[in-house]
């Protein structure tokens, strides 16, 4: 169980990171600035208050999905560290 939830831990943030790059990466500072504030003001803030999924889903606004971190891993087309 624990295996499990260090992973999940893993998709949730791969996922969160997600977000910054489909903002167009790291390179527009006033995008990233506005996915921060909303990032400090949902996952941040919220923080052990609510369930991680709902804390996740609310800055998402959807559930995680494991597609990022397979790709930042190596396992899907599309670059691994792209």
């Amino acid at each position: 169980a624990g295996y499990y939830s260090y992973k999940w831990a893993e998709v949730m943030a791969a996922d969160a990171f997600g977000a910054f790059e489909e903002e167009g990466g790291l390179e527009d500072a006033e995008r990233v600035q506005n996915l921060g504030a909303k990032f400090r003001d949902t996952v941040l803030a919220l923080g052990g208050s609510r369930h991680p999924s709902e804390v996740f889903q609310t800055f998402r606004g959807r559930e995680p999905s494991p597609q990022t971190l397979l790709r930042q891993s190596g396992l899907l087309a599309g670059a691994a560290n792209a």
